[in-house]
């Protein structure tokens, strides 16, 4: 069989630690292969080394990597990942831009521009080529974004975009990370047939990069697993999935259940009986509706799962909850008892909410010790404005324990994993012992263990006293046992 990639012994050092064996891989003709591994494993530094990001040492005299066709140049290897990114025009992000549309730059494209534009670069605009490119956004349900600016697309809608437009520039190799995330069932399923289709076709070889193994499709042949800096060996998907470790049905250990039901409360006088009401709200970006009458009532101690097909308006629906989104002022909303614009401020409204989201993620681009990131929630900034007390300090590293992040409390933010990085911010969410706990899609990205783990840190925080969460997923497994109402929003085409 021919090799397209191949990587012979190679080593790989940083300043903290290096690969504790050589790396040695290669992908042949016709495969398509999933990395596979825990959070913090390497995978995501496997994958730089892949695609020459992050350079083996090139003075050990058994190095060798090489793309092995003469046709797969850089330009036909193409990497998506998905770190809820917008990409150049991250730079003008912030956590609350999608809520204000007035204040986007009008020099930020739309949707249907940048499509274009990859499709254009590919240099194949044939009949056949078009064709394709319809049926990319048919499968993707983009035709009604084609005129939304980029910047106000959903965090499931940013990975349709990003998947369709590296897929429309043909690449020979496309390497995915974690693409299933933030994808509502529907969408994944249309993925999953996508990348089988076209895989079998073969114009195209996949290496997916997966923390959440159960989601390993069919059309994947072998998978390489990727733990404590080790690469794997290549082994078939079906001997992968015979052979990988069950997950306990419980993770959190009873010392650390035992730390979130005696921790002190932090605001002994909230007795709010009605936490949301919402009558007839209605939402508007243009001619566009993304909310059209909703009635919705949260009391105190109910747990609701939200629901809803990726730009069905949940994250919209959030931005209301959490005081950030303008419109709120014309809608008839109550917070915690009080109706909006009655004379609150936002921060009277979030003193009593901790949440995390594929939106907050992507606003943290701070490269500072992880434990300030966590006590940053105590005051609800974006980064550490209020110095805190040395007690809350202690409680930033209880929460960071239980969230198995002992021993990272120095470690600067951005030298996490991705996986790691979520669950710093779930120990944000949790520390300041909110009454109202939202999150948003709270799963991403954590491979199995630490998923079990964040569903049973859940539960264990439900049994505190006067505790409601909101919780969105597209997973139904992903729902803890104490989440017992649902609202599922429909999606206005």
């Amino acid at each position: 069989m021919q090799k397209i990639i191949e990587i012979s012994h190679g080593i790989t050092r940083m300043p903290e630690w290096r690969m504790a064996q050589p790396v040695d891989f290669e992908l042949l003709d016709g495969e398509h292969i999933a990395i596979a591994g825990p959070n913090g494993g390497g995978k995501s530094m496997f994958v730089d080394i892949i695609i020459g990001r992050h350079p083996l040492l090139m003075n050990d005299p058994v190095y060798d990597f090489r793309p092995s066709k003469k046709e797969l140049a850089a330009d036909n290897i193409k990497y998506v990942t998905f770190r809820d990114s917008y990409g150049d025009y991250d730079s003008t992000y912030y956590l609350q831009q999608r809520w204000n549309q007035h204040e986007i730059d009008e020099s930020t494209p739309k949707v249907g521009e940048l499509l274009e534009k990859a499709y254009m670069t590919s240099g194949a605009d044939t009949a056949e080529h078009r064709k394709r490119q319809q049926h990319i956004y048919e499968l993707f349900h983009l035709e009604h974004l084609m005129d939304k600016y980029i910047i106000l697309l959903s965090s499931g809608e940013l990975r349709k975009f990003q998947l369709a437009r590296t897929l429309l520039s043909t690449p020979r190799v496309l390497i995915i990370d974690n693409p299933f995330i933030g994808l509502d069932a529907e969408t994944r399923d249309q993925l999953k047939d996508l990348l089988r289709t076209i895989s079998k076709e073969g114009a195209l070889q996949v290496i997916i990069v997966l923390s959440k193994t159960d989601d390993i499709p069919d059309f994947i042949t072998h998978v390489v697993e990727v733990d404590r800096m080790c690469v794997g060996k290549k082994v078939t998907r079906e001997e992968y999935l015979a052979t990988r470790t069950a997950i306990p049905q419980k993770v959190l250990d009873e010392k650390k259940e035992a730390r979130i039901l005696n921790l002190p409360y932090r605001n002994n006088d909230y007795n709010t009986k009605e936490v949301v009401r919402m009558n007839k709200v209605s939402i508007k970006y243009g001619e566009r509706t993304i909310l059209d009458n909703l009635d919705w009532t949260v009391m105190n101690g109910e747990r609701w799962a939200l629901g809803g097909q990726n730009g069905s308006g949940k994250s919209t629906l959030l931005s209301l909850v959490c005081a950030d989104n303008p419109q709120g002022y014309a809608c008839d909303i109550a917070l915690f008892g009080h109706s909006r614009g009655s004379g609150e401020s936002i921060w009277d409204i979030k003193k009593h909410i901790g949440y995390v989201s594929p939106e907050m993620h992507r606003a943290y681009q701070k490269n500072i010790p992880s434990i300030q990131i966590v006590a940053s929630g105590m005051n609800d900034s974006i980064g550490l404005y209020a110095k805190p007390r040395t007690e809350d300090y202690d409680t930033c590293r209880t929460w960071m324990d239980i969230f198995g992040l002992e021993g990272m409390y120095e470690r600067p933010f951005l030298r996490l994993s991705s996986g790691e990085q979520r669950l710093v911010l779930l120990a944000r969410a949790f520390v300041k012992d909110p009454e109202l706990l939202i999150l948003d899609e709270p799963l991403h990205g954590l491979d199995n263990r630490n998923r079990r783990l964040v569903k049973d840190v859940i539960e264990a925080f439900c049994q505190r006293h006067n505790k409601t969460i909101i919780m969105v997923t597209h997973y139904e497994e992903e729902i803890p046992k104490c989440i017992d109402k649902r609202k599922k929003l429909i999606r206005n085409i």
